[in-house]
């Protein structure tokens, strides 16, 4: 799990009599896993997923056919976009500023390499790996919080087919793409098609999958169960 990280000059509360808190995606699921316990113990609270993400994606080419890299817009669940803005102070209530929810932008995409960005790439059957993220940033809007980033492909890369997944192996995260333009393909070469697969709905045996059952080797990758799946085919 990621940590809830708060700042504070050293420690302490600032002069403005209030913390700048900036939390992680894990670090609020492992928050309110301990709330659940508390309150209803080890059965159904701690079923799986506990943070829900409305996904868009566009796969960026360069000038030469190359895939340059992946650019998501995640949107939270209201759960989570509540907890994650408290603490921070703004100059008009409710109204959050690219530069207000910086830091907060920092920290959920720095904890997302511990995770593999929840994003997996195939160039014709070859595992691609991704930088650090880039172009980040938070926007709030209409009471969602939504992250935007760009993944750069460690090594541009020119295919027949290229392959990218969307999930969370453990599945504490629930990814939905949009309904309508879930995925772009952005400055693609002439005569490339792109097809997109949503997961199957497996809502019932996630249901049964508690905390425990997350904790062995078994369950480890469950979460590809629930993976979206672009392809993108190019002559």
């Amino acid at each position: 799990m990621v940590d809830l990280s708060q700042r504070a000059g050293r420690g302490e509360i600032s002069a403005r009599g209030s913390r700048a808190r900036t939390a992680s995606i894990h670090g609020f699921v492992s928050s309110l896993l301990g709330l659940c316990w508390l309150i209803f113990g080890s059965g159904t609270a701690q079923a799986h997923p506990h943070v829900w993400i409305t996904a868009h994606s566009d796969l960026v080419y360069a000038a030469d056919g190359t895939v340059t890299g992946v650019r998501h817009a995640w949107s939270f669940d209201d759960m989570f976009s509540t907890y994650a803005l408290q603490g921070i102070e703004t100059k008009t209530k409710d109204v959050y500023t690219r530069e207000d929810l910086a830091p907060l932008a920092q920290t959920n995409v720095e904890s997302l390499k511990e995770f593999g960005f929840f994003t997996f790439a195939k160039a014709d059957g070859r595992k691609q790996r991704f930088l650090a993220p880039v172009d980040y940033y938070l926007v709030f809007d209409n009471n969602v919080l939504t992250l935007h980033f760009t993944l750069p492909l460690k090594v541009p890369v020119k295919s027949k087919e290229l392959a990218v997944e969307v999930f969370d192996p453990t599945y504490f995260i629930d990814f939905s793409f949009e309904q309508k333009d879930p995925v772009k393909l952005v400055g693609a070469p002439t005569g490339c098609a792109l097809s997109f697969q949503r997961p199957n709905d497996g809502t019932a045996d996630a249901t049964r999958l508690g905390e425990q059952n997350f904790m062995n080797g078994d369950n480890s990758n469950y979460g590809a169960m629930f993976a979206n799946k672009i392809i993108v085919s190019c002559p």
